[in-house]
Order: structure tokens, then sequence, then C-alpha cells
């Protein structure tokens, strides 16, 4: 049993993929400053639809997001601030207590859900944009294993400009490109890199009305 403790440690270390549990109460504290943009429970004020909601999405991506922050691959002026104080169990605290809270349903524009839907369950074949539901579900509940983020209820606004700086990432020229480039294998790049401004906003929308 020794052994097999010691050489699990020596994984830990060699590999970084494990990583200290969550503790949510801590985080519900330590999330002190982060209520006033992403609500006390996860769920961003109506009045303030660019920030998301952070409440039921997993403990997985919340952190990761964070760490990305702080690590300066992903650019946001006002959370690359905020990250700055928390220390790597400090975030894992504060995703903790976001994931354990209640998503409140959202609602979406009655004029875009038939558009938006068409895109996000079947996609654009004819400019290769594949169906979102492929990696977030049917629903919008994501795949944690695999990193996919929970897409439903979340924030129009919000989902509209994450999907604009993934298509101004993808279609820029320069060696270091603006835009948002924390996806993995450029996944969101590739499928959002042809689509429009309003089939941007009619799939933003679908979501918004996903149900969680």
């Amino acid at each position: 049993m020794k052994k097999i403790t010691i050489v699990a440690a020596l994984l830990a270390g060699l590999t970084g993929v494990v990583h200290a549990a969550g503790d949510a109460e801590a985080g519900k504290v330590k999330a002190a400053s982060c209520v006033a943009c992403h609500g006390a429970d996860g769920n961003s004020l109506e009045a303030t639809p660019n920030f998301p909601n952070l409440a039921g999405q997993s403990a997985s991506f919340l952190y990761k997001q964070m760490k990305d922050f702080k690590e300066g691959k992903r650019k946001d002026p006002t959370m690359n601030a905020m990250i700055l104080p928390l220390d790597d169990q400090a975030m894992q605290d504060v995703a903790a207590f976001f994931a354990g809270q209640k998503l409140k349903p959202g609602q979406a524009d009655p004029a875009l859900v038939d558009a938006g839907k068409a895109i996000y369950k079947g996609g654009i074949a004819e400019i290769g944009v594949p169906a979102c539901m492929g990696c977030h579900g049917p629903a919008g509940n994501g795949n944690p294993g695999s990193g996919y983020p929970q897409l439903a209820s979340q924030k129009s606004v919000y989902v509209e400009k994450q999907l604009k700086d993934f298509r101004t990432a993808a279609q820029s020229m320069d060696s270091t490109p603006v835009g948002r480039t924390n996806d993995a294998s450029k996944m969101m790049r590739n499928a959002v890199k042809r689509m429009s401004d309003p089939e941007i906003k009619a799939v933003a929308q679908y979501i918004q009305g996903l149900q969680p």
C-alpha cells in the first residue's frame, strides 16, 4: 500500500493533472468579489447580459477558464485583473461553489428560435459549420469529461460576443491573433469562422432559451 501511494504521488507530480478538490463552502467566501458581475448565486443580472451565468457550470470548465485568465491564455481586462489574487486552490474552491448553484432558465427571442435551432441541431453544411449539439448536447448540458461547457440558458449577449471573438481569431492573419484562442485544437475557431453575424445572433438566442 505504501509503495502504491508513493507511485501515485510521483505520477501526480509528473503529469500535473491531479488537483485538490474544490471546497464549495470556502469558495462561497472567496467568490465575494465575483458576485457584482456574476450574481450571488452565479446567475448574472438581466441588466448586465454581457456577464455570463456561472451557476451549474461544471467545476472543471470554470477552473480551466480561471486558470486561462490567470495565465493570459484568455484575454479580458476585467477578468485578467480580478483573477490575479486567487491561487490554484482558491480557483478550485470558487469553481466548486458556482458549479453547485442552480441555474435559472432563460428565454429566447421567438423570432430567432427556428433559425437558431436549425444551426444548433444541424449546423450549416454548405459552409462547414458543425452542429453545436454534437459537443454541447441536445439540451445544452455540455460534457464535463470532454471539457465542453454547459450552454443552456446562457446569456445571448455573452454567447454572441464569445462566438464573434472566436471568429475574429480564426480570421486573423497575425502571428498573434486577436480574439479568443483558448479553445482546444481550434475547435470553436474552426466551427464559427464562416458564420455571419445574423447566424451567430440566432444560435445565441436559441442557446439562451435552452432549459437547464
